[in-house]
């Protein structure tokens, strides 16, 4: 069975493992292009968009694409939007593999927004000491509010920081520890935190350590998914891979 997963994610890397123990299964893990060195995968990889729905079209029917799995950071809206509408088009199975995303608990101070400009609206008119943890691409974004003073954290040196005259850029990669994340926030005396619900463990330490710390947290929710089941964990989407494995073999077979 050929199967497309479209990557940019932890999850995406983990089902790469489990696929390349697979030999039922010819898998191609796409990745966006976006990070200048992407960490290496164990089945074929592809780098690079597909040029739009039409362009994702002719890979999936060129490459005999049999199904696909949206393995993509949960913020990439449009790359699932394109597959969504592809598979739909080519009749072909399609499940979203994504991490649970994070829910408050007590004692969080959380402000929910639609994205990052409504993000830079919420944090106000008066001058404050802002961490931005939102990813490169959404940067953007805060140029309307360049009174703040931003600490803003990237696995890689983002585009256009000139917009933002009152910064300081840290590269790191996660994950992080929930007391490093605590002592970084009082050491920069940040007054309040702007993040993506993404999910998962590896960058869940700084929601923990603004609790701690009671420090109110812009959090930008993730786009509503389609009618796309959804999954978990990589091992359930290999059930699914069966699951579909069996339905197209003969039967008696």
């Amino acid at each position: 069975m050929r199967i497309l997963v479209l990557g940019g994610s932890s999850e995406a890397s983990a089902l790469a493992r489990l696929l390349a123990e697979r030999s039922d299964v010819e898998a191609v893990l796409s990745l966006a292009g976006r990070t200048a060195r992407p960490a290496g995968a164990p089945i074929a990889m592809r780098s690079g968009g597909f040029g739009g729905v039409d362009g994702l079209i002719d890979y999936l029917e060129r490459r005999q694409i049999e199904a696909v799995i949206d393995a993509t950071h949960p913020f990439a809206a449009q790359m699932s939007r394109n597959a969504e509408e592809a598979c739909a088009r080519l009749a072909l199975p399609l499940v979203v593999l994504t991490r649970a995303a994070w829910e408050p608990v007590e004692g969080d101070r959380w402000l929910e927004v639609a994205d990052a400009n409504e993000a830079a609206s919420a944090l106000g008119e008066a001058a404050r000491r802002v961490f931005l943890t939102i990813g490169r691409l959404s940067l953007p974004a805060f140029a309307a509010a360049p009174f703040h003073h931003y600490l803003i954290r990237a696995i890689e040196g983002p585009e256009g920081l000139d917009a933002l005259p009152h910064h300081e850029l840290i590269l790191a990669r996660p994950p992080f520890t929930a007391e490093d994340e605590e002592q970084l926030m009082r050491e920069k005396m940040i007054d309040v935190l702007v993040s993506k619900n993404s999910g998962g463990e590896a960058t869940y330490a700084k929601v923990a350590a603004a609790r701690r710390l009671a420090l109110p947290v812009v959090m930008i929710r993730r786009p509503k998914p389609a009618g796309t089941p959804v999954l978990h964990e990589p091992a359930q989407a290999l059930d699914w891979i069966g699951h579909h494995l069996r339905a197209a073999s003969p039967r008696g077979v």
